[in-house]
């Protein structure tokens, strides 16, 4: 077994866009040897659950939004979330922003959950999970390519739709079933 640590030995781009970079990485591999894989650097986002009423509370409700995704073939449901703005910018207030921005709603209270990995395989992307609540609303702010409505159900509701296969957005179904089962207790 080799003495040298595992990680990544040289990077070759090959393509840096909008949202993503790809390359080629060189790395060694935990029993020495040492292989080719490839990369998608990403920034990272935020994502938020905009709770409407006490989330100790019986059967709060929440707001998603419906959400045309190319990748996906159609619309999808999912917890507002985004990308930051700026480098270094936090994530709370991104998660803050993005809830404003596609909800209009402002939360007076902000409460982080967990940071989950995407897609390790071939990504480096983290999200960082919160909850928001004591919301004023507001005016949304799309980005041109965003094609949003927005959608108030019980939470009830929203983890049948997880359950039923409605909801399949990897981000949005660990927001809920972690809120529902470590914020909420349903």
């Amino acid at each position: 077994m080799s003495e040298a640590e595992p990680g990544l030995i040289s990077r070759k781009p090959v393509h840096q866009g909008r949202i993503v970079d790809l390359g080629v990485d060189t790395v060694r591999y935990p029993d020495g040897s040492t292989g080719e894989l490839e990369m998608i650097r990403h920034s990272g986002a935020a994502a938020v659950l905009p709770v409407l009423s006490d989330p100790a509370g019986g059967d709060p409700q929440v707001v998603l939004i419906r959400q045309y995704r190319y990748a996906a073939g159609g619309y999808l449901y999912e917890v507002p979330a985004g990308r930051p703005d700026r480098p270094g910018e936090p994530w709370d207030e991104c998660a803050r922003r993005e809830l404003r921005e596609e909800t209009g709603l402002t939360a007076g209270g902000l409460r982080f959950l967990t940071t989950i990995w995407t897609t390790p395989g071939f990504t480096d992307e983290r999200i960082h999970l919160y909850l928001a609540t004591d919301l004023t609303a507001g005016e949304t702010e799309f980005d041109p390519d965003e094609f949003v409505e927005v959608v108030p159900l019980p939470m009830s509701e929203a983890l049948r739709m997880v359950r039923d296969g409605e909801i399949t957005d990897g981000k949005t179904i660990c927001t809920l079933l972690y809120a529902a089962g470590f914020v909420m207790g349903m």
